[in-house]
């Protein structure tokens, strides 16, 4: 079983509910990441921040210096251990519209893992597998 704490990325760029939005917007732009766990003040899970999330800004109109990240972030968050199987994340990403999710221990912010890290696992693997089985090269 290959788990996830062995392709979580542990840099993690994250906000708060109380971070204002104008702050959170450069911080996704300057990451070209899109979406940004949201913790509170013990480091535990309570949102996530995406592009998605933030679209809500042009539609209505609503950029006031004054809202918060809170006002915008997605709050029913789907968070993996670090322990746990990377199928299950890969099924989790086939299933929905989430590009990467937070990784925890004992409800704390650990890591992250994407739909392109497992993409580069993949890559990873086969190429490992083409070394093994690659036609030795007969020599005179």
């Amino acid at each position: 079983m290959i788990t996830v704490k062995t392709i979580m990325t542990t840099d993690v760029k994250f906000v708060r509910t109380e971070t204002s939005i104008l702050d959170a917007l450069d911080l996704l732009g300057k990451s070209e990441v899109s979406g940004l766990p949201v913790v509170d003040e013990s480091n535990h899970v309570v949102g996530v921040l995406t592009e998605k999330d933030v679209l809500e800004i042009l539609i209505h109109n609503n950029l006031d210096v004054k809202n918060k990240v809170g006002d915008y972030m997605t709050r029913e968050v789907i968070c993996f251990q670090e322990e746990d199987n990377v199928i299950d994340v890969c099924k989790f990403f086939i299933r929905s519209h989430v590009r990467r999710v937070p990784i925890v221990r004992e409800g704390m912010l650990v890591g992250i893992v994407s739909r392109h890290d497992i993409v580069e696992l993949i890559i990873q693997a086969k190429n490992n597998l083409s070394d093994i089985t690659a036609p030795e090269t007969l020599l005179p």
